[in-house]
């Protein structure tokens, strides 16, 4: 009965000019909750998919532009498949209904190529039902990985540069860091503020590499399923309390 008001008072406290626009979130722990409960790991991986609306909604409540949620990695495509296809339509039946609610506009974020073809097919549908959604952008990321989406972007460039019969001296020359990000799978968008990661890990395992050289991160120990909107509040207050030096 505590919590509510709790919430209410973390929320009128905070300071609306220390809000992170960009907030990425590591939605870790599904298989380890699941074990915990004594359910077989599909039924973890369903209640930490439950969670995502909720999730979005207290980003929406604080101003937040937008999120970033790590749904499968790369190295997770090496799961047995037993795990790995139930998991993959949990992971479309998800993103179709945030998609179905138009409040959302839902950006996919990963190697594509690297999933099967059924799943990067609905990814795509829902990112073209919500292309024209004036709400909060969020980014998919399922089959990405942090050293992939440099190699892509690196990839993308050269291929840029070979159709314009760039030399390769006049390339090594002109390529910066700019260049590179403009062909990263968020390229357009502001690199996160924060990234939080949830079930006691504290390791970013690959997520946003490169994006996240300034960001500030918060480790909650609740596996997802059980990450709540007081979790949440606790994230953005401990990051409006930072003094960021944006990695000085």
């Amino acid at each position: 009965m505590l919590y509510p008001a709790y919430e209410a008072r973390v929320v009128k406290f905070l300071p609306t000019d220390r809000l992170p626009k960009h907030v990425g979130v590591m939605l870790d722990g599904n298989r380890r909750w699941a074990k915990a409960v004594g359910a077989d790991t599909a039924h973890g991986h369903r209640a930490g998919a439950a969670n995502i609306e909720p999730l979005l909604g207290w980003c929406e409540e604080v101003g937040i532009e937008v999120v970033t949620l790590w749904l499968l990695s790369t190295d997770n495509l090496n799961r047995p498949a037993a795990e790995l296809e139930p998991l993959m339509t949990i992971i479309e039946d998800a993103v179709a209904s945030l998609a179905d609610q138009k409040r959302w506009r839902l950006h996919p974020v990963g190697a594509l190529d690297l999933l099967p073809a059924a799943t990067a097919r609905r990814l795509k549908e829902s990112e073209d039902a919500t292309r024209e959604v004036d709400g909060m952008l969020v980014n998919v990321a399922v089959g990405y990985g942090g050293r992939r989406e440099i190699a892509d972007a690196v990839r993308s460039l050269l291929l840029e540069h070979a159709e314009k019969g760039t030399s390769l001296e006049d390339l090594a020359h002109d390529i910066d860091v700019d260049s590179i990000s403009e062909h990263l799978y968020t390229k357009g968008q502001p690199d996160p503020d924060l990234v939080i990661r949830t079930s006691g890990e504290q390791r970013l395992g690959g997520f946003l590499l490169w994006q996240s050289a300034k960001s500030e991160f918060y480790f909650c120990e609740a596996f997802w399923p059980d990450f709540r909107r007081v979790d949440f509040l606790r994230a953005i207050r401990a990051y409006a309390e930072r003094e960021r030096r944006f990695g000085a």
